[in-house]
């Protein structure tokens, strides 16, 4: 009795050394925000460090070996200090940017292109004729414009396009786009 009793604790140790040792290789070194830092703010050395720990595979966060390209870069959102880093949480760039301003356009399908729109693309927003469709002599008024999101309202069937436009052109295309007159142009992809 007593020879089966140590046959089953050296068991159960065997299984919790084995237990013990793949859960410690199997952690990886991520950064995480080691002070808490606010949007837009620039990241710095001592703003993440680099910690080891197991990750479910559902997260993404940064790799340890990225930290030198990370820092410089601005957070996206406010970080607080102890959360994993992640792509999503880091931008090179803010938008809108210095001198820029971001406009929501509400669209029909008849107001856009069918063909999808995508961040970056550069679009004109194009004055439309009045409510009687009278056509004036004139030229009608275009704002270039980038498109930074693109999202589809369901229960109107219309879609939402956040564009970035220079300040000046701003109060104008927002003003223009609430009366509904308007009406986007996708200009060549190519670059």
């Amino acid at each position: 009795m007593l020879f089966a009793l140590c046959a089953v604790l050296v068991a159960a140790g065997a299984l919790g050394a084995a237990f013990a040792y793949t859960s410690l290789n199997d952690t990886q070194e991520v950064l995480v925000v080691s002070r808490d830092i606010t949007r837009g703010d620039v990241i710095e050395a001592g703003d993440i460090s680099v910690v080891r720990v197991s990750v479910d595979p559902a997260l993404t966060p940064i790799s340890g070996d990225q930290r030198s390209s990370i820092e410089g870069s601005r957070a996206a959102v406010d970080l607080w200090a102890g959360t994993l880093l992640s792509e999503q949480q880091v931008a090179e760039t803010l938008v809108p940017g210095e001198g820029e301003s971001l406009v929501g356009i509400s669209l029909t399908p008849a107001q856009m292109p069918s063909e999808p729109l995508y961040s970056g693309d550069s679009v004109r927003i194009v004055t439309t004729p009045g409510n009687q469709g009278e056509i004036g002599d004139e030229e009608p008024v275009t704002i270039d414009a980038t498109v930074v999101g693109v999202s589809r309202v369901a229960e109107t069937g219309e879609t939402v396009v956040n564009v970035s436009v220079p300040v000046g052109d701003s109060a104008d295309l927002a003003a223009r786009a609430a009366t509904g007159r308007v009406a986007l142009v996708l200009d060549a992809r190519e670059r």
